[in-house]
């Protein structure tokens, strides 16, 4: 059945993206003064792809990514305020301060990280979904990874896994075309990444990551699936990022025609112009947007600037879920 979507669905994708966008780019503005340190991986130019899952999913649906993950833990729900506040590596953050940017977690919105290991989040993806299995729960685990990733051995050996006992997890590669700075043409002899699929017998599936519907579709179908116990699928999202793999990337290695082909297909300004075309908002409403996510984001760097930083007895803590656990400081 063909997904219908409506004003409602449009108008939240305008406000989602927009705060992804404006965080993100604040994020990298706060970098550049060093407020944030260690490393940062910017999200701009991918948004449709999180904020097209979300209104695809409902809120018991777990997610889990690689270190790319700002924008997807605040399209998940995760507040702009605690997501800024482990950026400065404060107390008040989403991990109090101890994760930073690669590290975001919330148990509460079911939003499991955040991982650094490239790859590294695949196992765990398939190990969530093992575990809603097990508990006889209908909740699906959508596994986030980039087409770096797409080279780890661990990839197949969690695919086999998931496909043998039909795990209702969503594998999703956003492939932003170049990794971290290698196009995905000299990487594989098989640029359509979703074809690793066949060799498991697991449906895969090519997605225009640009476009918030085809990205819902797309999610939509995969989960069905999951949820009425089809097992697994694989789903390449093509995407573009508009900055380099991190803030100590200049992107030599593409063109700046190529960047700005990409920029033209913008997905927030493609979602305002079918809002635009359809006379779901004035200018007036989407000014109110605007001025409400500049006005989140302002608030959240004044609550990052004005938390504590961790105490020093939070070194040894949240180490072993067992707080007995000997040997954690000698």
């Amino acid at each position: 059945m063909q997904t219908q979507f409506n004003k409602e669905t449009y108008l939240y994708w305008y406000e989602s993206m927009l705060l992804m966008r404006r965080f993100e780019e604040k994020a990298g503005q706060l970098y550049g003064m060093q407020k944030i340190r260690g490393f940062c991986h910017l999200y701009i130019g991918q948004e449709a792809v999180a904020a097209g899952t979300m209104s695809a999913i409902t809120d018991r649906d777990n997610i889990i990514t690689a270190y790319r993950d700002h924008a997807i833990a605040l399209a998940k729900g995760m507040s702009a305020n605690e997501c800024m506040a482990e950026l400065y590596g404060k107390a008040t953050g989403c991990t109090k301060g101890k994760g930073g940017s690669m590290h975001f977690f919330s148990k509460e919105k079911r939003f499991f990280g955040g991982h650094g290991i490239v790859g590294g989040q695949i196992g765990l993806g398939a190990g969530i979904a093992f575990a809603e299995q097990y508990k006889g729960s209908d909740s699906v685990t959508l596994c986030y990874f980039g087409d770096g990733a797409a080279r780890q051995g661990l990839l197949h050996e969690s695919f086999n896994m998931a496909v043998l006992w039909q795990l209702p997890v969503v594998f999703i590669c956003e492939n932003n075309g170049y990794a971290m700075g290698t196009s995905v043409e000299r990487t594989s002899k098989v640029p359509d990444i979703y074809r690793l699929a066949d060799g498991f017998d697991m449906p895969g599936d090519s997605v225009d990551g640009m476009s918030c519907e085809e990205v819902h579709k797309g999610i939509e179908r995969a989960v069905r699936r999951a949820r009425e116990g089809g097992g697994p699928t694989f789903l390449e999202i093509k995407t573009y990022r508009f900055r380099g793999h991190s803030m100590s990337d200049p992107a030599k290695y593409r063109t700046k025609e190529e960047l700005e082909t990409y920029k033209e297909k913008d997905p927030i300004v493609e979602v305002l112009k079918v809002i635009h075309k359809n006379g779901w908002a004035s200018e007036t409403e989407i000014d109110a947007i605007n001025n409400k996510v500049q006005q989140e984001v302002d608030d959240c760097v004044k609550f990052a600037e004005e938390s504590p930083w961790p105490d020093a007895s939070e070194l040894y803590k949240d180490i072993y879920v067992d707080d007995t656990y000997p040997y954690i400081t000698d």
